[in-house]
C-alpha cells in the first residue's frame, strides 16, 4: 500500500466510525501501530481533516457519505443543486462570498474574482440545464462546491474552483477565462485529484477536468505532465459531453 493509499484508507475508517483509536485503525486495515500513529500525526491533510478528542479517538471532520456533512466548513459555498440554481446570481454571490470570507478565501482582487465567480456559476447553470433535460430531477440532489479551500497546514494547498459530487463521483472542475491549453494549467487541475480521493475516501471516482470558458466545441483528453496519463479539457459548452464520458447517459 501506497502511503496515499494508507492515508486515503485510515481517512476512511475514522470517517465511518464514532471516534476510533490508532490501535483499532490499525487492527481494522492489517497494517503496524506505528504506520498509523505516524500517519496520523505527521501528515498535513490528515491533521486537516480528523481531530483527536480527550480518550484519544480519532474523529473525521468530512462524513464520507452523501450528504458530505462537514464540506461546507472548508467551502464558499457548499449545497444541494437544486438549492444552486434556485438561487438568483446575487443571493448565491452573497453566500459565496460570505463562505469565502468564513474559510480565509482572499477576496482582494474584487472585480476580477467576482467575474471569474459568475462566469463559473454560468457554466455550472448550463450544464445543470443540460443534465436536467436527460436526467430530470435526479440530477438536483447532487452537491456542489464552489472555492474548496484546504490551508490550515503549512504544507497542504488545495483550491478547487468547484466541485460536482455525484452518487459515486466527484467532478473537481477547473474554470479558465481562456481558449487556449495551457499545460501548467492541465497539471493545476489535475494536482488535486490525489488529495480529494482522501478527503471523499474510496467510495468515489474522482475526475479533474479543465474547463476553457472562453472556448468553443472542445473535448479532448490531455497528457499530464510526463505522466501516462491524461484529464479531459473542454468548453464550456461541452461539459455535460464530459459528464457523459464518465456516466454513459446516451449510452443508456
Amino acid at each position: 500500500m501506497t502511503e496515499r493509499d494508507t492515508a486515503r484508507a485510515v481517512c476512511a475508517v475514522i470517517c465511518q466510525s464514532d471516534g476510533i483509536r490508532a490501535r483499532e485503525i490499525a487492527a481494522r486495515l492489517g497494517l503496524d501501530h506505528k504506520t498509523v500513529n505516524h500517519l496520523l500525526y505527521s501528515s498535513p491533510l490528515m491533521r486537516e481533516l480528523c481531530w483527536q478528542d480527550r480518550d484519544y479517538r480519532w474523529h473525521g471532520l468530512v462524513r464520507q457519505a452523501r450528504p458530505h456533512a462537514g464540506l461546507e466548513e472548508f467551502a464558499g459555498y457548499y449545497g444541494r443543486a437544486g438549492e444552486f440554481v434556485s438561487l438568483t446570481e446575487e443571493e448565491w454571490l452573497s453566500r459565496l462570498t460570505e463562505g469565502c470570507t468564513n474559510i480565509g478565501r482572499s477576496l482582494s482582487d474584487t472585480r476580477g474574482l467576482m467575474h471569474s465567480f459568475r462566469d463559473a456559476r454560468e457554466q455550472v447553470l448550463r450544464l445543470f440545464a443540460d443534465l436536467g433535460d436527460m436526467l430530470g430531477a435526479r440530477c438536483l440532489d447532487w452537491e456542489l462546491a464552489f472555492e474548496l479551500r484546504l490551508k490550515r497546514s503549512r504544507f497542504v494547498r488545495i483550491y478547487a474552483d468547484v466541485l460536482i459530487i455525484t452518487e459515486d463521483r466527484v467532478f473537481s472542475l477547473e474554470f479558465k477565462m481562456k481558449d487556449k491549453i495551457d499545460p501548467e494549467e492541465v497539471e493545476q487541475a489535475a494536482k488535486y485529484a490525489p488529495y480529494l480521493e482522501i478527503v471523499f475516501g474510496p467510495r468515489y471516482e474522482i475526475i479533474p477536468v479543465l474547463v476553457l470558458t472562453a472556448a468553443r466545441e472542445q473535448f479532448e483528453f490531455v497528457p499530464i505532465g510526463g505522466r501516462d496519463m491524461v484529464l479531459p479539457v473542454c468548453s464550456g459548452d461541452m461539459l455535460f459531453n464530459v459528464f457523459d464520458e464518465y456516466m454513459g447517459f446516451l449510452n443508456g
